[in-house]
């Protein structure tokens, strides 16, 4: 017999005794080892053996003898690609973990050179990689040799590959993994440039990662706690998965953190003017302005570092606070679906005191006046009309608590990413590095950071500039994948109409504000409760509002969002009403609007009411339809009368449309129209009101007109008012043409 055939028919009987007699099976491999101590299948055979009773020490030492003695033998490799799978796998089952210490037993120089050969032996670069990081972070004294060269591999792999966004395997390495223990170790030298270059490359990945939107959600598996999905800090806790990576691999905790430890570390690596500690984004600000001061005076050398340092300093403090801001106001944008209930935040000029105008005469109807006030609050304001420019005193920004809970963190974030965009445009050198940054990384592509943008010009009163910065929004939306969650576009829409809306008013330009506020109209689904009757509820105007706050964040509902246009509409037509000329249409569209939150704009009635009596006659045949208001009735119908002018009124359209010759005595309505009478409105008691005076002497058809109209202020003021803009568009449009 050969020693090939002696060797097989040894291995083979110590196979056969293994399951019966483990010694005797390893005494005929002991045996046959000192028979032929070059063969391989006789050490294979012992090391299987060692490896399946899980014989940790016994088993690295023959697998060590392999390593050294047959390091060309595939099933060494094969058995070392198993044990280097088990390192890099997070598992802990049994298995692994005695792989794991099999490796442990092996003497680091053996450990060393066993990563670095099994990493020659793959050819799939990721795989390639991640080997590599385990020689790494094993052994740091590798990487000086190894380190930038994993790192360049990795940039040239995902600019081969054409990756589309940033946020994809090769860079996550890079960043996460490659980046620290290279940037880390003081004994790799590296030139500024490509430190300011991995640095770029750091930015460009965190920031994107944090703020990819709705479309890459959808990756996500299972539910999050909800105070963890309401703070962007949080966001990395949630199971996101990059192409190629594992879950695990995919998920970063404190992306920010890193990212400003990476700019901590670049910084005292190219010599920055650093602060020691650790510094709030407010006093990173105030240093980078502190450096601006006196940048120029440095040679060509330090004026590159220091311009270097300003750039990405207050770039990374701007792209922070903007992502805090808007996370905050429309977190739906990067939480999808589920997203608690917090309704999205739009930025307004604050139009509240439109009732301002009060200088009437107080002679005139001031029985009205005592009768009208009696057991009501007044809530009105005494200011002047409002200042549309917003340019002539300090801008404030109000919101409503209930609204934001944080709103002081968020309006700061505001004003920090405000003034670091500010700063960055201040001296053309950074205004030059910072656009070529902003072009590499395609930030005009950012639907997030287009909305912080246009918040911010609206903030400065640059209202022309707002309306194109929402035009580009508007296309940015349209380029978006329609995978988007239920509503988003819609909402979407919604936010750039009010804020088009608001530009335009700020403008002066009055006719394309009732456009975008009428456009937005028809988008308005008032909420239905039980029993068919609209919600009414508001957000609550406090009467006391902060002197110089004229801009506002406001729900964008629709039911927050439907008074805000009906103010805007208001201050509209009241510019026009209570001018010198005479327009009746346009002063009776401000006394269908004042029917909201009445009696706030109770004095603006009046001085309507002033001017209809100077005029002797008023015109309006909308009236009917849609007035509503109990006082508002009791005073058209005393202006009929003698006491009140005899005033020649004209508000029926048709006599024939309004008022039903079968109709009862009281005008009952039709039977879409029937109300909920509110207790203090009574049959008597209606009769009583509105034809005090008036039933003598006075045409029927106005008289009936009029008790009709009272059946009718039960009736739901929104949807009156929604109907007003919807039915009389044109009408509106016209008004102010």
């Amino acid at each position: 017999m050969s020693a090939q055939g002696d060797c097989e028919f040894l291995v083979k009987r110590a196979r056969e005794l293994v399951p019966g007699d483990l010694w005797a099976a390893k005494a005929w491999l002991i045996t046959a080892r000192s028979l032929y101590p070059a063969d391989f299948n006789i050490q294979y055979e012992m090391y299987t053996i060692e490896r399946n009773a899980e014989r940790t020490a016994s088993a690295g030492r023959l697998l060590y003898d392999m390593f050294v003695n047959f390091p060309d033998q595939p099933a060494v490799w094969r058995e070392i690609s198993v044990i280097t799978s088990a390192l890099r796998n997070d598992s802990q089952d049994k298995q692994t973990q005695f792989l794991r210490g099999l490796f442990e037993t092996l003497p680091g120089r053996v450990q060393c050179e066993m990563l670095l050969k099994a990493t020659e032996q793959c050819f799939n670069t990721l795989e390639r990689a991640e080997m590599l990081l385990l020689l790494l972070r094993r052994f740091p004294e590798t990487v000086v040799q190894h380190g930038v060269g994993l790192g360049e591999t990795l940039l040239d792999t995902e600019s081969i590959e054409d990756q589309e966004s940033p946020v994809n395997c090769f860079r996550k390495l890079f960043v996460c993994d490659v980046l620290p223990l290279i940037i880390n170790n003081p004994d790799v030298r590296l030139p500024a440039s490509l430190l300011y270059k991995y640095l770029n490359k750091a930015a460009e990945f965190y920031i994107n990662y944090v703020t990819r939107s709705t479309q890459t959600e959808s990756q996500y598996q299972g539910s999050q706690d909800s105070s963890d999905i309401m703070s962007p800090s949080k966001r990395s806790s949630q199971k996101y998965v990059i192409d190629g990576l594992t879950e695990k691999s995919s998920q970063i905790t404190d992306p920010w953190e890193r990212l400003f430890k990476i700019l901590s570390v670049v910084g005292m690596r190219c010599e920055w003017q650093m602060d020691k500690g650790r510094r709030s984004f407010g006093d990173i600000l105030h240093r980078m302005k502190d450096l601006c001061r006196y940048i120029s005076n440095f040679d060509s050398d330090a004026h590159a570092k220091y311009k270097n340092q300003v750039v990405y300093s207050t770039m990374l403090v701007f792209f922070k606070n903007a992502f805090q801001y808007v996370s905050n106001i429309q977190p739906s944008l990067f939480q999808g679906p589920n997203t608690p209930n917090q309704a999205p935040l739009v930025l307004l000029e604050d139009v509240t005191n439109i009732y301002g105008d009060t200088d009437i005469d107080r002679n005139k109807h001031i029985h009205k006046k005592r009768k009208l006030a009696e057991g009501r609050e007044k809530t009105m304001q005494s200011s002047d009309d409002e200042d549309p420019s917003g340019k002539s005193r300090s801008r404030h920004i109000t919101v409503n608590k209930a609204d934001l809970a944080n709103s002081i963190e968020v309006l700061e974030s505001f004003k920090l990413a405000r003034e670091s965009w500010e700063l960055l445009y201040s001296l053309e050198s950074l205004d030059k590095e910072f656009t070529r940054i902003c072009l590499a990384w395609k930030t005009d592509t950012w639907l997030w950071l287009r909305i912080f943008l246009t918040d911010m010009i609206i903030y400065q009163g640059q209202y022309k500039k707002a309306i194109s910065s929402l035009h580009h929004l508007a296309a940015l939306q349209g380029s978006h994948s329609p995978q988007q969650i239920t509503g988003q576009g819609s909402l979407e829409n919604q936010r750039a109409l009010i804020q088009l809306a608001t530009c335009h008013f700020a403008l002066g330009e009055y006719r394309q504000t009732c456009e975008k506020v009428l456009d937005l109209m028809c988008c308005i689904l008032l909420p239905i409760q039980e029993g068919g009757k609209v919600q009414e509820e508001q957000p609550k105007v406090k009467s006391k509002f902060r002197k110089g706050s004229d801009l506002k964040l406001w729900p964008c509902t629709s039911r927050a969002i439907m008074p805000y246009c009906l103010h805007l509409l208001l201050a509209c037509f009241k510019l026009r009403a209570f001018t010198d000329s005479r327009d009746d249409m346009a002063l009776g569209h401000v006394v269908v609007l004042l029917q909201h939150e009445w009696p706030r704009g109770e004095n603006l009635f009046l001085k309507a009411i002033n001017k209809i009596c100077q005029q002797g006659n008023f015109q309006y045949e909308n009236f009917f339809n849609y007035v509503t208001n109990i006082d508002m009735l009791e005073e058209f119908a005393y202006l009929r009368t003698q006491e009140g002018g005899k005033i020649h009124l004209e508000l029926l359209p048709n006599q024939a449309m309004l008022i039903k010759t079968s109709s009862p005595p009281m005008g009952l309505l039709q039977q879409e129209f029937i109300p909920v009478l509110q207790p203090s409105i009574q049959t008597a008691d209606r009769h009583h009101t509105v034809t005090r005076g008036i039933t003598k002497g006075v045409k029927e058809d106005f008289r009936l007109a009029m008790e009709r109209q009272v059946s009718r202020c039960g009736e739901n003021l929104m949807v009156v008012l929604h109907r007003f803009c919807i039915n009389e568009k044109i009408l509106l449009l016209q008004t102010l043409a």
